[in-house]
């Protein structure tokens, strides 16, 4: 809870004006947390204007400016390499957003083979990327397709619901009942979406069974070929 406290103290310092040194000081805090914690934070012109009118303030000022040509540098960069990543990877041919729902299924669904071909996030895109590679990929009607959430009991319940269905574009009638937790989301903090764990499910046997072979096939293929590497550079090395 104490650190709990601090990031709200932080996060309130900051909106204040306060520079990363100046929250520092006051909470005892390292920059490398601080930074983690109030890196959308940045400085209001306004609040940039008042620290020049203290001469010692001059410093922080230049912190200040040089964090923020940092993180301009930064986004520029990363606009290019996204648009240079997107031009190179898209769009995918069928069999590529095959194996990458596969994979992402791999990592965040749900494994047991008497369970639900289902996967949960709380990520608005990631959900939206699966909802897609189970209409395109696999050929599920979006009306089969049930909708779960997963939320703190001090959150809306309807509000969650609407804001679900409408970014996935799957009315209400196909959302179950949702799950609620005994814990207060206030109480976690959390860089999540903010608004719950959604779930994806579909009841057919015969398609979870095709999905987990197809993950079980690749990771026994790789499996094989990181051990005939392995045994390859032994080899080389003389057996050592």
């Amino acid at each position: 809870m104490t650190r709990i406290k601090d990031y709200r103290k932080a996060i309130n310092l900051r909106k204040q004006g306060k520079t990363y040194s100046q929250i520092k000081q006051r909470l005892d805090i390292p920059k490398s947390t601080l930074s983690g914690w109030l890196g959308e934070y940045t400085l209001t012109k306004k609040q940039l204007t008042n620290l020049k009118k203290n001469i010692k303030k001059n410093r922080f000022l230049a912190i200040e400016k040089c964090r923020i040509t940092k993180r301009k540098k930064r986004e520029a960069r990363l606009k290019k390499t996204y648009q240079k990543e997107k031009n190179k990877l898209l769009p995918l041919s069928q069999k590529e957003l095959f194996l990458s729902g596969l994979f992402l299924y791999w990592g965040e669904g749900v494994k047991s083979l008497k369970a639900s071909l289902s996967l949960n996030n709380t990520d608005p895109r990631v959900m939206k990327f699966y909802l897609y590679w189970l209409i395109e990929a696999l050929r599920i009607p979006k009306d089969k397709i049930k909708v779960n959430l997963h939320l703190y009991r001090d959150m809306n319940t309807k509000r969650e619901l609407n804001y679900w269905s409408k970014e996935l574009k799957i009315p209400l009638d196909q959302f179950t009942k949702p799950y609620i937790k005994k814990s207060k989301k206030t109480d976690i903090d959390h860089k999540g979406f903010g608004h719950g764990t959604c779930g994806l499910l579909i009841n057919k046997v015969r398609l979870k069974e095709k999905i987990m072979m197809g993950i079980e096939a690749i990771a026994d293929h790789y499996a094989e070929k990181v051990q005939f590497i392995r045994y390859n550079n032994q080899s080389k090395n003389g057996g050592q």
